[in-house]
C-alpha cells in the first residue's frame, strides 16, 4: 500500500526558496499522479501543483505561476516542489497527494486523490 512522506518545510525569510520531497514507499511511484496542495491556518486546502506519470506538470495555484515547479524521479520514488520567490502567504501546511492513474492521464481532480502524506509546514516570515 502506497504511503507518502514529506520533508523539506521550515522557517524561509520572504524571497527564499525551499525545495519539498515527498518521498513514496509501498508502491512504485510511477503509477500515480501526485498532486501537491497547502493549508493556511482558517483557510480552506488549496491544490498548488501536480505532476503526471510521464512527468509533466500543472500548476493549480495561480499565486504561485513562475516561482513554484514540480519534478519528479520515479527511480528514486521520489516527487520534488521547488519553491522559488516564497512570500508571507505561501506559509501553510504543505501535503502531497497520490492518484493511481492511467499512463498518459491528465491531472486528477483534487477529490480524487486517496493517498495523502501527514504534511509539512512551510513558515514564510522576516
Amino acid at each position: 500500500q502506497l504511503q507518502l512522506v514529506e520533508s523539506g518545510g521550515g522557517l524561509v525569510q520572504p524571497g527564499g526558496s525551499l525545495r519539498l520531497s515527498c518521498a513514496a514507499s509501498g508502491s512504485p511511484l510511477g503509477f500515480y499522479a501526485i498532486g501537491w496542495f497547502r493549508q493556511a491556518p482558517g483557510k480552506e486546502r488549496e491544490g498548488v501543483l501536480c505532476t503526471t506519470r510521464s512527468g509533466g506538470t500543472t500548476v493549480l495555484a495561480d499565486s504561485v505561476k513562475g516561482r513554484f515547479t514540480g519534478s519528479r524521479d520515479n527511480a528514486k520514488n521520489t516527487v520534488i516542489l521547488q519553491m522559488n520567490s516564497l512570500k508571507p502567504e505561501d506559509t501553510g501546511l504543505y501535503y502531497c497527494a497520490a492518484k493511481f492513474v492511467g499512463l498518459g492521464s491528465s491531472c486528477p481532480v483534487s477529490s480524487d486523490y486517496n493517498v495523502w502524506g501527514q504534511g509539512t509546514q512551510v513558515t514564510v516570515s522576516s
